[in-house]
C-alpha cells in the first residue's frame, strides 16, 4: 500500500476533524465519521435545535442511505408516505401523477414526508450514541490553514477558544463562514419569492399526495405533514406578509376554495416565512483542508424539495473518504473525488429545480388555459404518462445519478446492454419484492458494513485464491465476500438470482464503494486487476481512460 501524506499536526488523542453546523448534513457528517473510529467535534452557532421545519421531503436515495445508516426505523415512524402528485384547477382534478420506478429500481419507491426537525432529532440520538456531543451557541469566527491542518477560532459562551484539526468541514448554511473565508463565489441568482405556511387545514384532500393548485394568474401548493390534517402551503403569487398569520390563513383558504372547488378552513398558521427562492452554488467543494457540504454549498429553490436530500448524499459522499485519509488508509487526494463528483450534481440541480420551479408557478395564461387538454391526454395515453412519471421520478429521487465519469471510477468495458450495474451507479437497484430474495438480503446487509466491499462470484479457482489473499492483506479496512461461497465470507446465493442480477460469471467481482456505488467491475479476478482497482478506490491513482 503507498503511504498516505504527512501524519496529522491535530493533538493525536483530541478530535481530528471539526465540523461546523449542526444542522441534517453537519449530523450526517459528524455521525458517519464518529462510527467510523475518527474524533469529531461538532458545533453551531445557534442556541438550540430549529423548532420549525424547512425541509420535508426525503425522497429514495436518501432513504436507500438511512438504511445503510442504521437509522431508517427511527425515521420511518416519524413521516408520512407520499406516492401521488395530484393537480387541479378551478374545482377540477386535472390529473393525478404516481411514481414510476421502473428504470430506477429501489426498495423505497415513495417520498417521506418528515419535519425537518424530527430528522435532526433522529440524527442526534445516533451521534450521541457515538459519542458526539452538540456544543450549541459556538460560532466559528475564523480559521488559518496550511499543509497539516487548520486553525480555528471559536467564540461560545465561555469566550474565545483557538484549536487545531486536521480537517474542517463546513456544514454551516447557505450564509457560511467557511465558504466567505475560504473565498469561494456562490454564482447563481436569486429568481421568485414564496408565501410559506404551515397550518391545520380542514379540507377533503387525501393526504397521501402533493396537490398542485392553479389559481388565477398564480398557483397554490400543499404539503401533507406526517401529522393528521396539517399542511404546509405555498403561494407563488401573492407573497405580501404584514406580519399578521391569520391574515395569512384567510388569503389561502380563499384561493384553496377557488381552486378545489369545495369548503376549506385553514387555522392560525403555526409558521409563516417569504422565502426568496435561491439558485446558486460554489465551483468548488474544497479549499485545502476545508470542505463544504448541503447548502454551504449550493441552494436550491424548493418546487422539488432537493435541499436536505443533496447535503444529505454530500455528506454520506465526502465522510467515508475524509475517514480513510485521516485514518492513514488513503491518500489525501481522494478529497479531490469529492468535488468532482459533488459539484456536477449541484450544478445539475441548478437546471432541474428552475424548471420545477416554472412549472409549479406556471404565469403563463395560454398554457394554464391548454392544461385541461394537455391532462387529458395524459391521463388517456399511458405510454405519454409513464414517461412523465419516469422523467419526474429520475430527477427528483437522485436513484438516476452515478459517478461514471469519476476519479474513482474504473470505466465499464462491458458492451452496453450487459446485465448488472455499471461502474459507477449504485449497486443496490432492486425492487422490495425481489430484495426479500436470500442473496439481495445479504448483499443489502453487506452495504451496512462500514468498509468497502469486494464482492467475487464463486465457481473459479483462481479468483477465489485472489480474494483470500486480499482479505488477508486488507481484511482490517476491505471487507471481502465471495457469492454463493460456503467458506470465510461467502454471502449465500441459493439459487444464482443475485448473481444474474449483478451480471456476475464465475469469479467475476465488484469493488463497491462505502456509499454504495460501483467502483470497478470485472472477472476473473486478478491481482493485478484488484491492485489497480483498491489503489483508484483509495486516491492514490486516478483511473485510466481511453484517450
Amino acid at each position: 500500500m503507498t503511504t498516505a501524506e504527512k501524519g496529522p499536526a491535530a493533538p493525536p488523542d483530541g478530535p481530528r476533524v471539526l465540523v461546523a453546523g449542526a444542522g441534517p448534513v453537519g449530523l450526517t457528517t459528524a455521525f458517519e465519521l464518529a462510527r467510523r473510529g475518527v474524533p469529531v467535534r461538532l458545533v453551531d452557532a445557534a442556541d438550540g435545535p430549529a423548532a420549525t421545519s424547512r425541509a420535508m421531503a426525503t425522497h429514495a436515495r436518501s432513504l436507500e442511505v438511512y438504511d445503510q445508516q442504521g437509522v431508517l426505523a427511527d425515521m420511518m415512524p416519524r413521516g408520512r408516505v407520499v406516492q401521488r402528485f395530484t393537480m387541479h384547477l378551478n374545482g377540477r382534478r386535472l390529473a393525478v401523477l404516481g411514481p414510476d420506478y421502473s428504470r430506477v429500481p429501489t426498495r423505497f419507491p415513495m417520498t417521506l414526508m418528515v419535519d425537518q426537525a424530527a430528522t435532526e432529532d433522529v440524527l442526534r440520538q445516533a451521534v450521541a450514541k457515538h459519542g458526539v456531543e452538540i456544543e450549541w451557541g459556538v460560532r466559528l469566527e475564523g480559521f488559518e490553514q496550511d499543509e497539516d491542518g487548520v486553525t480555528v477560532e471559536l467564540g461560545g459562551p465561555a469566550g474565545t477558544e483557538r484549536a487545531r484539526f486536521d480537517w474542517l468541514v463546513g456544514c454551516d448554511g447557505g450564509h457560511s463562514t467557511v465558504r466567505r473565508l475560504l473565498g469561494l463565489p456562490l454564482i447563481g441568482d436569486s429568481t421568485e419569492t414564496w408565501l410559506i405556511a404551515d397550518a391545520e387545514v380542514d379540507v377533503d384532500l387525501p393526504q397521501n399526495s402533493i396537490h398542485w393548485i392553479k389559481v388565477g394568474s398564480g398557483t397554490v401548493m400543499a404539503v401533507p405533514f406526517p401529522q393528521e390534517g396539517k399542511w404546509r402551503l405555498l403561494d407563488t403569487a401573492d407573497t405580501s406578509y404584514g406580519g399578521d398569520p391569520q391574515d395569512v390563513a384567510e388569503r389561502f383558504a380563499g384561493k384553496l376554495r377557488r381552486g378545489l372547488g369545495r369548503p376549506v378552513t385553514v387555522h392560525r398558521p403555526s409558521w409563516v416565512s417569504v422565502f426568496t427562492i435561491q439558485q446558486r452554488m460554489v465551483p468548488a467543494m474544497r479549499g485545502g483542508r476545508c470542505l463544504l457540504a448541503g447548502d454551504a454549498a449550493h441552494v436550491h429553490s424548493p418546487a422539488s424539495g432537493q435541499g436536505l436530500n443533496t447535503g444529505l448524499q454530500d455528506a454520506y459522499n465526502l465522510a467515508w473518504k475524509l475517514a480513510l485519509v485521516v485514518q492513514g488508509l488513503a491518500a489525501s487526494a481522494l478529497l479531490d473525488s469529492y468535488s468532482a463528483e459533488r459539484v456536477p450534481v449541484g450544478r445539475a440541480l441548478l437546471g432541474s429545480t428552475r424548471r420545477a420551479t416554472r412549472l409549479v408557478q406556471l404565469r403563463n395564461s395560454v398554457a394554464g388555459a391548454a392544461l385541461p387538454l394537455v391532462f387529458a391526454l395524459v391521463r388517456n395515453l399511458a405510454p405519454l404518462r409513464g414517461r412523465i412519471e419516469r422523467k419526474i421520478i429520475g430527477t427528483m429521487s437522485a436513484l438516476s445519478l452515478d459517478y461514471a465519469d469519476s476519479p474513482l471510477t474504473v470505466p465499464d468495458r462491458r458492451p452496453d446492454g450487459a446485465a448488472g450495474p455499471r461502474s459507477g451507479s449504485r449497486i443496490g437497484q432492486v425492487a422490495a419484492e425481489r430484495a426479500d430474495g436470500p442473496g439481495w438480503s445479504a448483499l443489502l446487509d453487506e452495504l451496512r458494513d462500514l468498509r468497502p466491499s469486494l464482492v467475487v462470484a464463486a465457481g473459479h479457482g483462481g479468483a477465489a485464491g485472489a480474494a483470500a489473499t486480499a482479505r488477508e492483506e486488507h481484511g482490517a479496512w476491505l471487507s471481502v465476500r465471495i457469492v454463493g461461497g460456503d467458506g470465510p465470507g461467502g454471502l449465500p446465493d441459493p439459487d444464482g438470482a443475485l448473481r444474474a442480477d449483478l451480471g456476475l460469471p464465475p469469479g467475476g467481482w465488484l469493488l463497491v464503494r462505502p456509499d454504495g456505488y460501483l467502483c470497478a467491475r470485472g472477472g476473473p479476478l486478478a491481482p493485478a486487476d484488484l491492485a489497480e482497482a483498491l489503489d483508484v478506490l483509495r486516491g492514490i491513482r486516478p483511473a485510466a481512460r481511453e484517450v
